[in-house]
């Protein structure tokens, strides 16, 4: 996963927890969807490009799987990879990391659409993007398979495999 590019740096604050003193699930998917806009933007999908050209994208699904809890105070970093780009949607995932353990804290998998917003329908990706993308594709010729035999919804690290 070291390859991968890291989308998101955080801590872990005392009013993200839940009354059991672990990092409240909220909080996931909002690091989640920080990493998520930090990720469009290394291959182009940037806020301007989207506020420019009318476009914008929509989760239209995401399945995350909790691994170890994050407590007041953790340090933790996202990597994200694609898994798919496909004409209007992408299929990709973030890995979150305890900074000091290197432990998985927890995984995702999103599919996304890409939108014209003023016709509010899907539309294709801009060629440079889908290029730009298919270089971030997780596999197991190229960077290993996230995603085999169940990888993130088991909540294995495939790493190595």
């Amino acid at each position: 996963m070291a390859d991968l590019p890291i989308t998101y740096r955080g801590v872990v604050y005392p009013w993200h927890c839940d009354h059991v003193g672990h990092m409240n699930v909220m909080w996931y998917v909002g690091k989640f969807d920080e990493a998520t806009w930090q990720f469009f933007a290394t291959f182009g999908l940037t806020p301007s490009f989207l506020r420019e050209q009318g476009r914008g994208m929509a989760a239209v699904q995401q399945n995350i799987t909790y691994m170890r809890e994050l407590r007041a105070g953790d340090v933790v970093s996202i990597r994200s990879g694609v898994l798919e780009i496909k004409e209007k949607a992408i299929r990709f995932f973030h890995e979150m990391r305890n900074d000091e353990t290197d432990e998985i804290a927890a995984a995702t998998e999103l599919t996304g659409v890409h939108l014209d917003t003023v016709r509010r329908k899907s539309c294709p990706f801009p060629d440079q993007v889908v290029e730009r993308a298919r270089a971030l594709i997780f596999t197991r010729e190229g960077r290993g398979n996230h995603h085999d035999e169940g990888g993130i919804r088991q909540g294995r690290r495939l790493e190595g495999k």
